[in-house]
């Protein structure tokens, strides 16, 4: 990787937060940044802590039914029954920790660029915000072998094994989520071409634009004037989450924000924009954020695109016209990487910026 400017580096280093006793005042958070907290003219409360999010079995065999009512409702759901073993899991947990416990000097050998890709760094919507996020990453686009090998460089190849298999498993459940939401809007898989010659096994040059992020939110002082992760939707299909300790919460313009409670060996599925632009609207991307607890906190975020040659538009059917969407696009065509730019200029303004 070539040198980086300082206000590069400045950009995309986290603070070092094994160093600090407290809060600096870069990361703290106050009153007045609540129009970052949360949408215009919402308060920053929660709500009723007794209510959740749904939680689906797969299994079930009304799943479904109640998927695509959780994606409609509140765009996300729990998701249980879902096929990835246990035992990957637990191993993609330990390596996440054993990342971020090495030490800065050495996670900062493997530093993302500031275009992206594959490294370690800063939430990449931070430059959105006045202040910093108590939060690090660790970005794998492709193969992670030559950063791995930086990190471990006698060592790497178990990191390497685990995470490639735990992407090939997120992937196919993501493609298997998408056809049953698919379905359940009337809309044929075959209209996304991509998807179908991805799901046969055929190689194409239209490949789905996937991510696997690696977060670690350290423990904080005083988590009360921080922020792990601000608030946003996410530039995917799908998104798909794993979390063993609190601090996700998800928007809702009736009730505000809620949190969700992890419930042991599910996953959260997150719906992001593609999909609500896909479904007309009829879908929910929904915005969530991050609060920071006084104990360390781990996640780990599978994120599933189009390709970015994809042209994306609402894929009208007789169900969106049923639910009261119409016929009439809600929303004007773009490509993937269209939106994509658009999304890393303007966050989640991206999406009016699209309406007709």
């Amino acid at each position: 990787m070539g040198a980086l400017s300082d206000s590069s580096r400045n950009h995309i280093i986290p603070l070092d937060f094994a160093s600090v006793q407290t809060v600096p005042e870069s990361h703290v958070w106050s009153e007045s940044d609540d129009e970052y907290r949360c949408p215009p003219g919402v308060r920053s409360g929660t709500a009723d802590p007794c209510l959740s999010v749904p939680v689906i079995d797969l299994w079930d065999p009304n799943a479904p039914e109640l998927i695509f009512e959780a994606c409609e409702k509140w765009g996300v759901f729990q998701l249980t029954g879902h096929g990835i073993p246990a035992k990957l899991m637990e191993e993609v947990e330990s390596k996440t920790q054993r990342l971020f416990s090495l030490p800065v000097d050495q996670k900062l050998k493997v530093l993302r660029s500031p275009g992206g890709g594959t490294g370690y760094g800063r939430a990449v919507i931070s430059p959105f915000f006045p202040k910093h996020m108590w939060h690090e990453g660790f970005t794998i686009r492709g193969p992670a072998a030559d950063h791995a090998k930086q990190l471990w460089p006698h060592d790497f190849e178990e990191f390497c094994e685990t995470m490639d298999d735990y992407q090939k498993q997120m992937k196919a459940l993501i493609e298997q989520l998408i056809h049953i939401i698919l379905k359940c809007l009337n809309i044929n898989p075959q209209q996304l071409n991509w998807l179908k010659s991805h799901c046969s096994g055929h190689e194409t040059s239209t490949t789905p634009g996937t991510a696997l992020q690696l977060n670690s939110y350290p423990p904080c002082p005083n988590p009360n004037r921080t922020m792990g992760l601000a608030q946003h939707t996410d530039t995917s299909l799908i998104t798909i989450l794993q979390a063993q300790t609190s601090g996700l919460q998800i928007f809702r313009d009736d009730v505000g924000w809620i949190s969700v409670q992890p419930v042991c060996g599910a996953l959260t599925v997150n719906i992001g924009d593609f999909l609500h632009v896909l479904s007309n609207g009829r879908i929910v991307s929904v915005l969530h954020r991050v609060l920071v607890n006084p104990v360390q906190r781990f996640s780990v975020a599978y994120f599933y695109a189009p390709p970015s040659d994809f042209v994306v538009s609402p894929l009208l059917s007789k169900a969106l016209g049923d639910s009261g969407q119409g016929t009439v696009a809600l929303f004007r065509t773009v490509t993937a990487k269209e939106f994509i730019d658009m999304k890393g200029k303007h966050l989640d303004r991206a999406l009016s910026l699209i309406k007709t």
